[in-house]
């Protein structure tokens, strides 16, 4: 029977869960057990898709085109579980499903309600991705004591009394700050939270005490004692340099062991050598390079999420620290912004939507072209790639795309053709993973070492093939394109070190262990070019010079 981990959060938001969640994750697949992960969100949307980055940071897609909570990306990158658009389920989305049941009749004219109807719905989407897995480990979001949260906490209650209790664990997150003005640690904000957890009728099995700073025994059994938990289950988890250490410093406090004794499951012993070895490298490196990143959501970082993880995941591939420079496009102009970003490796602009900070993308890209700087661009970043080659080297000075000046004479970049007409933003993109084929002798066949891939889209618009011509001519290499040769996925300039557009999202696939091919690529060039001025101008004198490997 599948065993059920149930993860809440308490006092205040924002302490992790959903790191939390992946680590547990990744200390269970460790021992050799099949482990699923699920999010569920209380708000009223019926998934992120429409939300502003500002609002909820970066949207997560799966293969199968769902647009999820950030939080997806964390499992992905600390497990190997396949999540779909079941893995992650909001109120917005439930009710619709409920109420569309309501409007058919499904429910024989009676009374919907909040129990028995909603709740039952959402014991029914945690059955569903249950389904053939060891572990499932189910975070919901918020906060305990939220009005919007109470649905989802009364289901995981019910939940257990329907499993059993030897097949399900409550484990809650909390908060134990350190006052600097008492010069201690409070638990009291902790003792609340469980109290107002208990109120509903769950007894927290497990803490998770989060933490500026370590705390001993003393603290462990104070919270213990008035929480009514083990002193075992009374986890330390203080701040850490990197995420990436999270699962270390659970297993030092044997929280997979509790959790297991408490499952009543026996496995082999946890093997997580391969993790230890990464943070080695991660906190050894032999270099480092400087990335500007060019975008528009730059003062918000968790709207690049999985592209900051993927770039450090790159690094790992060459034994290098990746110092990320968060650029506002809407400051850089021309020529400015050519002194802006001459201490920089590579420029990367990353996807997003609208006309704000177009300019400044451009700018960037232009210098990036005209002083072989390494370039990474992704999604709206190829739409620009693609529009400032136009502009600047085919001499259209007008074109644009669509998204920016639907009347431009010049439309490189222009709405999907199946989309045109369609209004309404939520479900009007491009969503989830396509097959892309890539030409022999380019820089992305070079990097994936096979002439097909799978990536993940989000967005509306497209390269228009009927520029094909005029930007080839003048010396662009489509080097990616759908096996229909409908859609156009990845562009190149040969006559650069490395220049490189696509329209997917590499970085929803880069795993620390597995650091995406792409980015390999791009760090190990943004190397190279940092070696090549270190050599000629003594720039970059910090760090020994490292080699890029492999790229």
């Amino acid at each position: 029977m599948t065993k059920y981990i149930f993860i809440t959060g308490g006092v205040v938001s924002s302490l992790g869960k959903g790191i939390a969640a992946a680590s547990i994750g990744c200390l269970l697949e460790s021992r050799g057990l099949r482990v699923t992960l699920q999010k569920f969100d209380p708000y009223l949307n019926v998934d992120p898709g429409t939300m502003s980055p500002f609002q909820h940071g970066e949207v997560f897609v799966t293969d199968d085109g769902a647009e999820t909570d950030l939080d997806l990306g964390h499992y992905e990158r600390f497990t190997h579980a396949p999540l779909t658009q079941a893995n992650n389920l909001t109120s917005g989305r439930l009710y619709e499903q409920i109420i569309a049941r309501e409007r058919r009749g499904d429910y024989l004219g009676k009374t919907v309600q909040v129990i028995p109807h909603v709740t039952n719905e959402i014991k029914a989407a945690m059955r569903r991705v249950a389904a053939g897995v060891d572990i499932i480990i189910v975070e919901i979001g918020g906060t305990v004591g939220d009005i919007e949260s109470l649905p989802f906490l009364e289901a995981i209650r019910q939940m257990r009394h329907e499993v059993g209790r030897e097949n399900a664990v409550f484990v809650h997150t909390t908060l134990v700050p350190w006052i600097a003005a008492a010069q201690e640690l409070k638990t009291k904000p902790t003792q609340h939270s469980v109290k107002e957890l208990r109120a509903i009728g769950i007894q927290p099995d497990m803490l998770l005490c989060r933490s500026e700073r370590p705390f001993g025994r003393e603290v462990k059994e104070k919270i213990a004692m008035f929480c009514d938990v083990d002193i075992e289950a009374v986890i330390c988890a203080n701040d850490v340099s990197s995420v990436y250490e999270v699962p270390l410093v659970f297993a030092d406090q044997k929280v997979d062991d509790f959790i297991l004794k408490q499952l009543g499951v026996t496995t082999k012993p946890r093997d997580l050598r391969r993790w230890a070895n990464m943070l080695t490298r991660m906190r050894n490196p032999i270099g480092e390079v400087d990335i500007a990143l060019v975008g528009k959501y730059v003062t918000y970082e968790d709207a690049y999420k999985s592209l900051k993880e993927a770039l450090l995941h790159g690094g790992l591939a060459h034994g290098v620290k990746v110092n990320i420079e968060w650029v506002e496009a809407e400051e850089l102009t021309w020529p400015e912004c050519c002194r802006r970003l001459q201490p920089y490796d590579g420029v990367l602009v990353p996807g997003g939507f609208g006309k704000r900070g177009i300019d400044g993308m451009l700018h960037a890209i232009r210098y990036a072209r005209e002083f072989k700087v390494p370039y990474f661009g992704i999604c709206l970043g190829m739409q620009t790639m693609v529009i400032e080659f136009a502009r600047n080297v085919c001499g259209l000075p007008q074109a644009d795309s669509t998204e920016f000046d639907p009347a431009t004479p010049h439309r490189v970049i222009y709405k999907l053709r199946e989309l045109k007409g369609v209004d309404e933003l939520g479900g009007t993109m491009r969503l989830g993973a396509y097959p892309c084929k890539l030409a022999e002798g380019s820089l992305a066949r070079e990097a994936y070492g096979v002439a097909e891939i799978r990536e993940r889209h989000r967005h509306r618009f497209e390269f228009n093939r009927e520029y094909e011509g005029v930007l080839t001519a003048h010396g662009m290499r489509l080097t990616g394109q759908t096996p229909d040769g409908v859609y156009v996925e990845i562009c190149e300039l040969p006559d650069h070190p490395w220049f490189l557009g696509c329209q997917f999202h590499p970085e929803f696939k880069s795993k620390p262990l597995e650091p995406h091919p792409l980015f390999r690529a791009f760090i190990g060039a943004a190397l190279r070019y940092r070696n090549e001025i270190f050599r000629k101008e003594g720039r970059h004198a910090n760090f020994p010079v490292a080699e890029a490997r492999g790229s």
